[in-house]
């Protein structure tokens, strides 16, 4: 079936958009507390779901991990939506857990958090070696972006998953042509991949420091 596009936007510029909020958002001056640090709950969601949307440019081959990132979004939504006013900080339903002593449970929202921490540095390698526009074929940049960010923290049974995956994943063209907006061109597109990764690397960051500060960055899959 041909994808429809015709009335679709470009889903990196709605995400470039959600980044571009953060420069509004910055937290008060008392930087030697975890209070003052604000990770945006919502802008964190949105930058998710546009994962989902690439990896649904990819195709059926990537429906695990897309499986993983949608039930993860939905534990943080879920949360969220528990208390928006206070839990519209992801460091405050990670203060929360920890209070509770629950960081590390399989079930937790934390551990979803670390995992939809970990698609985004895939999304971002991803965008990066693409916007590069090596001649590598698409499964190995694919498995390059994996072996880097996700498979360290993989248990064998997804291995095995996305090592079947790998031989499915469209070629570069296509997969670039699925996500250009109808008025652009691949100079524009790759101007707005660079854009997108150079938005959310100090979101990342903060992100990770966080991680690490309430000592789930090291979890692994079951």
């Amino acid at each position: 079936m041909k994808r429809k596009r015709e009335m679709e936007s470009s889903e990196i510029r709605s995400a470039i958009e959600e980044l571009s909020k953060l420069a509004k958002l910055k937290p008060g001056c008392d930087d030697n507390h975890d209070d003052a640090l604000h990770i945006p709950t919502m802008i964190f969601i949105s930058v998710c779901n546009f994962v989902l949307q690439v990896l649904d440019k990819i195709g059926p081959t990537m429906a695990v991990l897309r499986q993983d990132i949608h039930q993860n979004i939905q534990r943080v939504e879920l949360v969220r939506e528990s208390d928006p006013s206070k839990f519209s900080n992801l460091v405050e339903i990670l203060k929360k857990e920890a209070i509770e002593g629950n960081s590390r449970k399989t079930s937790s929202c934390s551990r979803a958090l670390v995992w939809l921490t970990r698609s985004l540095d895939f999304t971002v390698a991803l965008l990066q070696k693409l916007t590069k526009g090596s001649g590598q074929k698409m499964e190995k940049i694919v498995e390059d972006c994996y072996n880097i960010t996700l498979k360290p923290w993989h248990g064998w049974i997804s291995l095995t998953a996305v090592k079947v995956a790998l031989k499915l994943v469209p070629d570069q063209k296509t997969l670039m042509d699925y996500l250009m907006a109808k008025d652009g061109n691949l100079d524009t597109l790759k101007e707005e991949m660079q854009t997108f990764v150079t938005l959310l690397a100090p979101f990342l960051e903060n992100i990770h420091s966080t991680l690490r500060s309430y000592r789930v960055d090291r979890l692994k899959s079951t």
